[in-house]
């Protein structure tokens, strides 16, 4: 029944050779891809406002254009720089490769770890917008946000486990809807006043000034602002989801996705200054916006209704790039080695699975509020960037390629304006929550250096010199193999262990051995195994303390049994086999028990001989 469900809900499993035809192109890797970028500029600007309205009031419009000036500025920077990261890396460029390519390793893993944080951060800060951009339309589910939250990241995880191609048209269709909507709105929007001579009306009372306008307040807006940014990298990370020429069409959806971005964080940038609109928990500065547009009624429904699809949808870049950096790092040995493997749909499905997980902790310890989400999501965004063009810098430094001097003029630009970035982030954020960041940075690296210690300490005890197996086979021609039988009772499933144990050891060094929890029960044993009369000799250990591994391991220890310190002793397990899987929680957790202890004395193999059962 389960493996139908999935089959429904995920589509039937995809050969190895079908991974080609799971790549997106430019169509529909542009809205995929740039989604978390796009989105950004939904709050982004309401996130300038927040800072600057409750100190200055109505000057906050004019300063806000020229932070959203300065924003601009950086994304070109960004995306002349991640246009050459395509070119240098085209098996995938991002601020982990980079780094760890070209600056090391403990830069190479602060840049994953800054990048995990982030995109768990997208998935959490997007759903909990749309659910913003929902309940601002619609007050009366307000009460219920985290759990439209939560379904709306079950949704995300559904659609991005049935595959690329899938997920691409599934979830690209509402982005560009969004684009066109949004460009709508802000060409009406400034017709309106500019042509039409409408007059804007408050919809929420501007608050008295409170503060003078400073250098540091500036500086905090811009830093708010920044979340225009996010997203920008995801572009140079996923080259190889892209069909062939995948390096173009991966540098012409970057262009794409910063002309995008520049029409509507400008248009909206410009529209909130028109119609000064008041930053409010709600009621968004979108949501305000497009009720003076639109009117209350079906378009201003429908702008919010696409608002709260492309925030949504935002959560698709890192569903995309999460679970790919994670299959590098499984690569490299700095994550479990299950993040490598794909799922069978051809998707890391694993990755997919801890980022939903992650992201709906995150959702539900912060209460589902886009705020004070925030200040932890733009410092590590920022850091990744600055680590990949510090990188890509000393590439061009090192290698010394044609132009190299223009191609690192261009990334040392962007380390420079990204590392000052960051440090505005880190000081104006600090206190709201990028400490947080700071904390789980180092403690993420410190993890990821014991696994990779780990897997180092495997693979050398792993590691098979040719002498070691000429003296092994030797010590084995010597040994003898013992073989035990645990038996809790006499049945087809005992005796089909026995008869295998014979197979193996040709009928000697065979033991079987009963843990008598029951004094009476025991004696009953014994006297069918001597009516049955197997040939092989029963061993009854009591067990008071009602422990079934102890006096086994007691029972080898002792000089009671006959095998030496270099023998090899098997342990055959009678395993009863049920058809359907939740029946296995009725059975065989005796003998899982069992080789979670047993596994653990170097001298015991351990043999699991299943009895399968009709129905």
């Amino acid at each position: 029944m389960f493996n139908k469900i999935k089959k429904f809900v995920l589509g039937k499993s995809l050969r190895s050779k079908q991974l080609g035809e799971q790549k997106f192109n430019v169509f529909w890797g542009l809205p995929i891809l740039a989604s978390d970028a796009i989105s950004s500029v939904a709050y982004a600007g309401e996130e300038i406002l927040y800072v600057l309205v409750p100190i200055v009031a109505l000057a906050a419009y004019a300063q806000m254009f020229y932070v959203s000036l300065a924003i601009v500025a950086l994304l070109c920077i960004l995306v002349f720089s991640y246009r050459q990261t395509i070119d240098a890396y085209p098996c995938g460029g991002g601020s982990y490769i980079v780094a760890h390519d070209n600056l090391g390793v403990i830069p190479g893993l602060t840049a994953a770890a800054t990048l995990s944080i982030d995109y768990v951060l997208t998935v959490a800060v997007s759903a909990c917008a749309g659910t913003a951009a929902i309940t601002s339309a619609l007050p009366s589910l307000l009460p219920h946000k985290i759990l439209m939250t939560l379904f709306f990241i079950f949704i995300l995880t559904i659609g991005n486990l049935r595959g690329l191609k899938d997920s691409s048209k599934m979830f690209g269709v509402p982005t560009y809807t969004f684009i066109i909507s949004i460009l709508i709105m802000i060409v009406y929007g400034v017709f309106k006043v500019k042509v039409l001579g409408f007059v804007p009306v408050d919809l929420v009372q501007m608050p008295e000034v409170t503060g003078d306008l400073t250098i540091f307040l500036i500086l905090r807006a811009f830093a708010a602002g920044c979340t225009a940014l996010t997203g920008v990298e995801a572009v140079s990370n996923g080259i190889p989801n892209f069909r062939e020429p995948s390096q173009k069409n991966a540098k012409f959806v970057l262009v794409l996705l910063a002309l995008v971005v520049l029409a509507i964080f400008s248009g909206t940038s410009y529209l909130a200054t028109l119609y000064h609109a008041v930053p409010n928990p709600d009621q968004t500065v979108i949501a305000q916006i497009a009720m003076q547009v639109f009117g209350n009624g079906v378009f201003y429904y429908f702008m919010q209704f696409t608002t709260a699809l492309i925030l949504i949808m935002a959560a698709n870049t890192a569903f995309n790039d999460f679970p790919l950096l994670l299959s590098l790092l499984a690569k490299d040995s700095y994550v479990p080695r299950q993040f490598a493997q794909r799922g069978g749909r051809l998707n890391y499905s694993n990755g997919i699975d801890f980022l939903a997980l992650a992201a709906g902790i995150l959702v539900v310890v912060f209460n589902g509020e886009t705020h004070l989400l925030l200040p932890l999501y733009a410092v590590g965004v920022f850091a990744s960037f600055t680590l990949s063009q510090s990188g890509m810098w000393l590439r061009w430094v090192k290698n010394k390629t044609p132009g190299w001097r223009y191609k690192a003029f261009i990334n040392g630009l962007g380390a420079m304006v990204t590392f000052i970035t960051m440090i505005i982030l880190g000081v104006t954020k600090f206190m709201t929550g990028a400490w947080i960041v700071c904390i789980l940075v180092p403690i993420f690296i410190y993890g990821m250096l014991q696994i990779k210690s780990h897997y180092n300490v495997v693979a050398e005890q792993l590691r098979l010199p040719l002498p070691e197996v000429a003296n092994a086979m030797s010590w084995r021609e010597r040994e003898i193999n013992h073989v035990i039988v645990p038996v809790a009772s006499i049945n087809r499933a005992s005796l089909k262990a026995l008869l295998y144990a014979k197979e193996i050891s040709k009928n000697q060094n065979i033991i079987a051995f009963h843990v008598a929890m029951n004094e009476q029960f025991a004696k009953e044993l014994r006297a069918m195994w001597e009516d049955f009369q197997f040939g092989i000799p029963l061993v009854i250990y009591a067990s008071p303390y009602r422990d079934s591994v102890k006096p086994l391991l007691a029972f080898i220890a002792s000089q009671e049994y006959a095998a030496k310190k270099d023998d090899i002793i098997t342990i055959v397990l009678p395993e009863v086999i049920v058809n359907k899987k939740w029946m296995n929680i009725l059975h065989n957790q005796t003998s899982y028990f069992m080789r979670g202890e047993l596994i653990h004395d170097p001298r015991i193999a351990i043999i699991t001989v299943p009895f399968q059962l009709k129905k």
